[in-house]
């Protein structure tokens, strides 16, 4: 199994660690979690406080919404089985929202670790609010962070995954701010070929050669 230094921090491209974990549903062999299906895997501070009950039950509100984009949740905080059972069931008692996705017991802080969620400048014992999406391939396509005071946003998690899992079908890349139904950006030309054919095309909505646009058939 890799392991790299308590300093390492993955980035996107790399291949994501592998690690076997107790969760609050079983023991979990990440490279078998991730096999045929997108993660997103999230730490948070710590249970049973505020913001990470706000973000965590919305990621479970959502759970269909990341199931039809064949994509699994994989929570994570320095704390114990006990503590995670006990505030998912608090959080169920109280608001009625069933957090049953996994969520790792990092008692050791080896993922933590492995995954560069300790920010010593923010807390030496409290994994910051980080998100990783990992592709069926097991490659880390992108990362957020942010602080433990500031709670995440989810409608920018869920755009972030639909264009990623859009550009790679349709060999394209995104605009800025660019949502599901709105026209994506074709590549470039290379050659001067290229660069002559795409002047030339009038299919595309174009600023000019190097900057086109295209409508997507999407499924």
């Amino acid at each position: 199994m890799e392991t790299q230094s308590i300093g390492y921090m993955p980035r996107i491209g790399d291949k994501a660690p592998d690690f076997k974990v107790k969760t609050t549903t079983g023991d979990l062999q990440f490279s078998d979690y991730n096999k045929d299906s997108w993660v997103i895997m999230f730490s948070h501070p710590a249970d049973f406080t505020p913001v990470c009950t706000t973000e965590m039950s919305a990621f479970a509100k959502d759970k269909e919404f990341y199931a039809q984009h064949n994509t699994k949740l994989l929570g994570l905080s320095i704390d114990s089985i006990h503590s995670h059972l006990a505030w998912v069931n608090n959080v169920r008692e109280k608001t009625g929202v069933y957090m049953d996705f996994p969520i790792i017991a990092d008692l050791d802080m080896k993922v933590a670790h492995l995954y560069g969620m300790l920010h010593p400048g923010e807390s030496e014992t409290a994994a910051v609010r980080a998100v990783f999406f990992i592709d069926p391939k097991g490659t880390i396509r992108l990362i957020m962070y942010y602080p433990l005071n500031v709670g995440r946003n989810m409608a920018e998690v869920q755009r972030a995954l639909v264009a990623l899992q859009t550009s790679d079908q349709h060999k394209c890349a995104m605009p800025v701010d660019w949502k599901p139904g709105e026209k994506a950006i074709v590549p470039p030309p290379k050659t001067l070929v290229e660069m002559d054919e795409r002047i030339a095309d009038t299919t595309y909505e174009k600023v000019d050669f190097y900057l086109a646009k295209k409508d997507l058939v999407l499924n």
